[in-house]
């Protein structure tokens, strides 16, 4: 069987370059090649020697579309905007695409939905193994405890991440929610400051943090009157991240239009 060509969409951030040694070091994979946005320094320069594995001929490029023509499937570890408009090109060359990126805004999202209805598309906010766990454990945990107990959800990030509460949180808060039948951004509170009166029931707060190089903490806290039982989940490596996006790569290839997940993925 041949090879999966796998192309990166971000390929000059730190994701994509890990993104490249992944596929690099992943028997049946090879690296179709990787786009940075115009303007940026790695447009041109040998993508192993960026991702630190040392010269293997492919430059980087600006042009997805070319890519994705290139590619079996893409992963794509960008921005909000940018990331629809690859789900779109994805859908109109019919290819599969895993996105990674968070934050994408209400329209945003549709047009990744309205993608998944033409390709395989892998949409994750994390795609680590440990996570996806922690989502099934949450799901479990509010599906057995009633609405008197309280929702919590604190996660921490390096200082540079730019979307807060992180996607992550959101997708536990989300999974919190539809367990219990509410509609979440009706019961998702998403900071506190001053005087805020007591906490509503049945809220789901987030509380966000940021600060030197935290790869993501996250804590799900369900807190009732004499007890408190809380999930964590702590990555320590952002390698986690690109193995489980290759892996969702390789399972896109050959699998009907839709929308999927990491469950998915992983049989969870």
């Amino acid at each position: 069987m041949a090879d999966i060509r796998m192309g990166v969409i971000g390929a000059s951030g730190r994701m994509g370059r890990m993104l490249i040694r992944e596929i690099a070091e992943t028997e049946g994979c090879v690296l179709a090649g990787g786009t940075a946005s115009p303007g940026s320094a790695s447009i041109g320069q040998d993508l192993g020697e960026l991702a630190g594995i040392g010269l293997i001929g492919i430059a980087g490029g600006n042009d997805p579309g070319k890519l994705i023509d290139d590619s079996d499937v893409v992963i794509e570890f960008t921005r909000a905007a940018p990331a629809a408009e690859h789900a779109r090109l994805a859908a109109e060359r019919g290819k599969p695409i895993v996105i990674g990126t968070t934050g994408l805004a209400a329209a945003e999202e549709a047009a990744v939905r309205a993608a998944a209805g033409r390709v395989p598309l892998v949409w994750a906010a994390n795609t680590s193994l440990g996570i996806n766990v922690l989502l099934g454990l949450v799901e479990q945990v509010a599906a057995r405890l009633g609405p008197e107990w309280d929702i919590e959800i604190l996660e921490m990030h390096h200082r540079g991440k730019v979307d807060a509460p992180s996607g992550t949180a959101l997708a536990l808060g989300r999974v919190a929610a539809a367990t219990r039948g509410v509609v979440f951004d009706e019961v998702a509170t998403r900071g506190r400051d001053g005087l805020t009166g007591p906490r509503p029931a049945g809220a789901i707060g987030f509380a966000a943090l940021r600060g030197g190089d935290a790869v993501g903490d996250h804590h799900v806290i369900f807190a009732a009157n004499g007890e408190r039982l809380e999930l964590v989940h702590r990555a320590t490596n952002r390698a986690i991240y690109a193995t489980g996006a290759v892996r969702a790569a390789r399972w896109a290839v050959g699998r009907p239009p839709g929308l999927y997940g990491m469950k998915e993925v992983l049989g969870l």
